[in-house]
């Protein structure tokens, strides 16, 4: 995985941002493990904590079945795992119903987000939620003003580390794959992202499945969201630019359609 040019991470040279949801824009784990722990109790399975359902997370529902009930020692009939992935999105959903949500915005997000769309950049969640769920949760917690475009696990055929979410976002953006970041917080990011041809910028925190996010090879890593402003701005000035970005070259907002 070769890492972008040093000037894709410049203001100058990029019109739209993607970001992760889970682990990047929003500490999630208390809702999915929720979720998670009320279907396995219709199983007569037993409970597993947050700080366990923590390092399951990534690469969708049906894998974090999978990893819960190899965790249970109960892996079995595809079956079962599949009625419980369905039962996963019962309790995720009514959750969301009752005003359960304990989601939480990570610190900085709200202020990065503001500031990036200040910038004239469009704005995109590219997640492996479900898109109904992860527009719920943006609409909830106030970010969604800023969100042009988001690309749920359902909105296409494939899910990260596939590049077509990504290539559907920047579609959707009206932006090229090279004039696009993606910012998020695991391997399945990363790997996307190569694959998109998109630089691609990490936090260190998250749900990088048990493993450190600061291993992660990426072109670079903010401590949060609302650092990469002044992260993107510094790479147009270490290139000796002094112009703004010309709103003439800025991505046209989008509705969120997909």
């Amino acid at each position: 995985m070769s890492p972008a040019p040093a000037d894709h991470l410049s203001v100058r040279s990029l019109r739209a941002v993607l970001f992760d949801l889970d682990g990047t824009l929003l500490d999630t784990v208390a809702d999915i493990s929720l979720a998670l722990n009320r279907a396995l109790a219709e199983q007569k399975l037993a409970s597993l904590p947050a700080a366990q359902v923590r390092v399951l997370i990534g690469r969708g529902v049906p894998t974090l079945i999978e990893r819960a009930l190899a965790r249970l020692g109960a892996a079995g009939e595809s079956s079962a795992a599949a009625h419980l992935v369905e039962r996963f999105h019962f309790h995720y959903e009514r959750i969301h119903e009752l005003d359960e949500i304990q989601t939480r915005v990570y610190p900085g997000v709200t202020a990065g987000l503001a500031e990036l769309h200040a910038l004239g950049l469009g704005l995109a969640v590219v997640t492996n939620k479900p898109n109904k769920a992860a527009v719920d949760l943006l609409t909830r917690l106030g970010l969604s003003q800023w969100i042009d475009v988001v690309v749920g696990g359902d909105s296409g055929a494939h899910r990260k580390p596939h590049p077509q979410p990504l290539l559907t976002a920047c579609e959707e953006l009206a932006v090229r794959p090279v004039q696009a970041l993606m910012v998020g917080d695991s391997l399945t990011d990363v790997l996307a992202a190569r694959a998109a041809g998109l630089a691609v910028v990490c936090v260190p925190y998250g749900y990088n499945e048990g493993v450190d996010p600061r291993a992660l090879p990426c072109d670079a890593f903010v401590e949060s969201v609302g650092a990469l402003p002044a992260l993107l701005t510094a790479a147009h000035s270490r290139r000796g630019a002094t112009a703004p970005v010309d709103a003439t070259e800025r991505a046209p907002r989008r509705s969120k359609r997909r």
